[in-house]
């Protein structure tokens, strides 16, 4: 099946779609978009709760949506957008200054900025999102740490995402153990685990269980005080050995003396692990290091 051949596993059960779709409903003015659409599934159950735009990159099921779905895109409800979803950009919505508008010029996009515009990387033009937007998705196991942080590091982010993946991946998302996924996650949002669905829901069957992860309040808020850059420099070194302590780790690419020193003054013991350490205190320690 070409679906699989791509990393797909499509859903064959409604009332998963169902489930997923209301987890992070649109409000007012917010476009959904949706990752992988499949044959149409969760398309389906999100078209009831708002405007959706559906990026896939399997040619075939391109047009399978198209037809399926022809009224709908007719009427401006649904937008198939073909094309890898690791090259859509979601950017500041641009503007050409005129003289009416000259006083005004350019004040700087924040994250929280409405209007954005969603193209491919390679496409001079895009689709204008005026009220925000937030994210669901059926997500290929390959490729789940590539796409969440595509989302969590846009320059515009999404409100909330709803997303499809392998159950195992979902724990150690929520999980008290850390890694660099969980850390990069929950640095933007808030995590929590919605439901479990099993492989059984799936065409063709995957060979793990799947969770419907909820990823909330969005922001880059956290990065208030500290360089996101430099953050992830610590937590990436932090872990680069999980057999070693996180003290070890870094001082591989950091002083040694100012690593115990750092540790010391945010209380975290010389021989933790990096999957140890919580969220506040790598945020603490990058700031005694940098």
């Amino acid at each position: 099946m070409r679906g699989a051949r791509l990393g797909q596993h499509f859903l064959i059960h409604s009332w998963a779609a169902r489930t997923l779709a209301h987890t992070v409903e649109p409000r007012e003015g917010e476009v959904i978009v949706e990752v992988g659409p499949g044959k149409g599934v969760l398309t389906r159950e999100l078209l009831t709760l708002g405007k959706v735009i559906a990026i896939e990159k399997d040619e075939v099921l391109v047009a399978v949506l198209n037809e399926t779905f022809a009224k709908e895109i007719a009427v401006g409800k649904l937008t198939i957008l073909a094309g890898d979803i690791r090259d859509v950009c979601i950017e500041p919505f641009k503007t050409v200054p005129d003289a009416r508008h000259a006083d005004r010029g350019e004040r700087g996009v924040s994250e929280h900025t409405t209007r954005a515009t969603l193209r491919l990387r390679n496409d001079a033009d895009g689709i204008v999102l005026d009220g925000g937007y937030i994210v669901a998705a059926n997500i290929p196991y390959y490729i789940t740490g590539e796409i969440i942080r595509q989302f969590l590091t846009a320059s515009i982010k999404p409100r909330a995402m709803a997303l499809l993946i392998q159950k195992e991946v979902a724990q150690r998302i929520t999980g008290s153990k850390e890694s660099i996924l969980s850390l990069s996650v929950k640095a933007f949002g808030t995590p929590k685990i919605i439901a479990k669905v099993s492989k059984n829901h799936f065409s063709p069957p995957p060979s793990v269980d799947s969770a419907i992860l909820a990823v909330t309040d969005i922001s880059g808020a956290f990065f208030d005080s500290i360089e996101e850059e430099q953050f992830f420099t610590v937590v990436r070194a932090g872990f680069a050995s999980k057999r070693k302590f996180v003290a070890n780790n870094l001082a591989v690419v950091l002083d040694k003396e100012k690593v115990v020193g750092a540790m010391a003054a945010c209380g975290i013991p010389e021989k933790a692990r990096a999957e140890d350490i919580k969220l506040p205190e790598w945020k603490e320690l990058t700031k005694m290091l940098f």
